[in-house]
């Protein structure tokens, strides 16, 4: 036999082991599944049949499938029949109701929010109105997701509620007429500056890219030289929009985002597909440890091309891609596809999904797990997780004594009483300040209610306590540690004064959204609004906002 004969014949021997072993895998992996879905139905049906105490079959499935999702990502997520229309709600902004948002505050159900032109409004609800019936069903032992779904509806339904008013004595009745509820992805939009533009996009809802592109169009028009997109908290949406957006800065024919899966079809790659409103106008994008997914992938299109300074905190870190699938009974499974990848070639996936710090954030990433990538300038950027901020300005937030008078609703009540006391007046959201006799009247009006809390500090002595009894040192610390205790409670009782400066602000946004609604409490935070300040110093700035978009030397 010729030698190219034995080559030929050796090729094809081992193409054909080849074969027979993955067809041998394949077979294998298919016994495996039906093997475990056969000792699962099996034990659901042992389990419901002979477990001592009843127990819901929905209920029980529910949990397993819930608990087998949880082991791979948090977005994989089954979607049972009645929860696909708060899914749809969450994809599209759009849902049949009243127009409004639903609060609990110490076991009462408050209107914490009435958007404007919604039936709500124009019934005549307000802000601090407390739910006491829906269709003459007592509401006190429901959920605020209970509530939410007996407010919505098909459109042109009634729905009728009782409400209790602080400026009435006697409950109020409605009957609200449902119709179709459009939250609006960009709640504010205007000049903060003689010539700078400001935007605010609170979710990539249908429409959020042709609202953003109006907004720039109508702030040029009115003299805007420089824009700052505000993504802050932002959690995503549809992935189109977030081409969309991009678009308005960037010009046509550029890629945005790549997406890349295990089945090829869901490899793709998206690119601005449009005509740009500006692709010069200096750029200042704010993000935060809560602009996600959609977000993260208009601010890494930006850093990447090097077209804006991201201005703020790491982002969240959600770069995976999720796609609906139908399931029997009109259920749904969201499953994770395909990861994005932005314009240099980093994943804002981050690394370990599983194990954020409690604001959300990533933390630290090590040097070792980071991978170095390139801006279109040179400029070095790294994966590891969510988009890094070219200027970094850290979120403080509030004292823990604002964010009790907050959680326990005395800012919001205290704002209500204000409303009605001087429900003539129509306070400029900027202008508007709390006068000291007005901090003085909140600070008397709140003495005797009990709003304690323990700080950071005194969980970290607690902590200590124990730490040094399990040690022996006890002992030895006591006096120490009781002087500081006392320290640190003789300061609490001077807390109302110490923050009286951040609890004004939290008390000013709460009295302007009773007279402006949702755009002028966004308006009146400006005031003490750090990144923004930051956002308009960069861009007044020539040389630094230059400085940041180029490669260092």
């Amino acid at each position: 036999m010729k030698l190219s004969n034995k080559i030929i014949i050796t090729l094809l021997a081992i193409g054909l082991i080849g074969l027979v072993s993955f067809q041998v895998k394949k077979n294998d992996r298919y016994f495996e599944i039906i093997k475990n879905l056969d000792v699962f139905t099996t034990l659901y049906k042992e389990l419901n049949t002979y477990y001592v105490d009843e127990v819901n079959p929905t209920d029980i499935m529910e949990t397993g499938i819930e608990a087998m999702l949880e082991s791979l990502d948090p977005y994989t997520n089954f979607i049972p029949e009645d929860k696909i229309e708060d899914y749809r709600i969450m994809s599209t902004g759009q849902y049949a109701g009243i127009g409004t948002t639903m609060g609990e505050i110490e076991n009462r159900h408050v209107v914490m929010m009435v958007f404007e032109d919604s039936p709500a409004e124009k019934a005549g609800l307000k802000i601090g109105d407390e739910l006491i019936k829906i269709n003459k069903n007592a509401v006190e032992d429901y959920t605020t997701d209970e509530i939410n779904k007996l407010l919505k509806g098909q459109i042109g339904t009634a729905v009728e509620i009782e409400i209790s008013r602080k400026s009435v004595k006697k409950p109020l009745k409605f009957s609200i007429d449902r119709e179709s509820i459009n939250i609006e992805s960009v709640p504010f939009y205007g000049m903060i500056d003689e010539n700078i533009a400001y935007i605010r996009l609170t979710e990539f809802s249908s429409g959020a890219g042709s609202s953003v592109r109006s907004a720039l169009v109508e702030l040029k028009g009115k003299g805007a030289k420089k824009v700052i997109l505000d993504l802050r908290g932002n959690p995503g949406g549809l992935l189109n929009e977030s081409i969309e957006v991009s678009n308005i800065f960037i010009p046509k024919g550029l890629e945005v985002v790549s997406t890349k899966g295990k089945i090829e079809e869901w490899n793709k790659t998206y690119t601005a597909n449009k005509n740009p409103v500006d692709v010069n106008i200096p750029l200042a994008v704010l993000i935060s440890n809560n602009s996600a997914s959609a977000s993260e992938i208009v601010a890494g299109a930006m850093q990447d091309y090097d077209r804006g300074v991201l201005v703020g905190q790491r982002s969240f870190g959600k770069g995976l891609v999720q796609a609906t699938r139908p399931l029997s009974y009109n259920s749904q499974l969201k499953i994770t596809t395909a990861k994005y990848y932005i314009p240099s070639g980093r994943c804002i996936q981050a690394i370990d999904y599983s194990h954020r710090n409690e604001d959300g954030s990533i933390g630290k990433i090590p040097d070792s797990l980071k991978t170095e990538f390139k801006t279109r300038a040179g400029r070095i950027v790294y994966d590891g997780g969510g988009v890094s901020p070219d200027h970094d300005v850290i979120n403080k937030g509030y004292a823990p004594i604002t964010i009790q008078l907050i959680k326990k609703g005395f800012i919001f009540d205290f704002a209500t009483k204000y409303y009605y006391e001087n429900e003539d007046m129509k306070p400029d959201p900027i202008a508007f300040s709390i006068s000291d006799e007005l901090y003085s009247e909140f600070t008397n009006w709140v003495s005797g209610k009990d709003y304690s809390y323990t700080t950071a500090t005194e969980e970290t002595i607690k902590e200590l306590k124990e730490t040094a009894d399990t040690d022996k040192y006890f002992s030895f610390l006591e006096k120490e540690i009781e002087a500081l205790e006392a320290e640190i409670k003789s300061h609490k009782k001077e807390d109302l004064k110490i923050f009286s400066s951040e609890i004004k602000l939290a008390l000013k946004e709460e009295i302007i959204s009773r007279f402006h609604k949702r755009q002028g409490m966004i308006e009146s935070s400006f005031e003490n609004d750090e990144e923004v300040d930051e956002a308009i110093k960069l861009l007044n700035d020539e040389v630094q906002y230059k400085n940041l978009l180029q490669a260092a030397k």
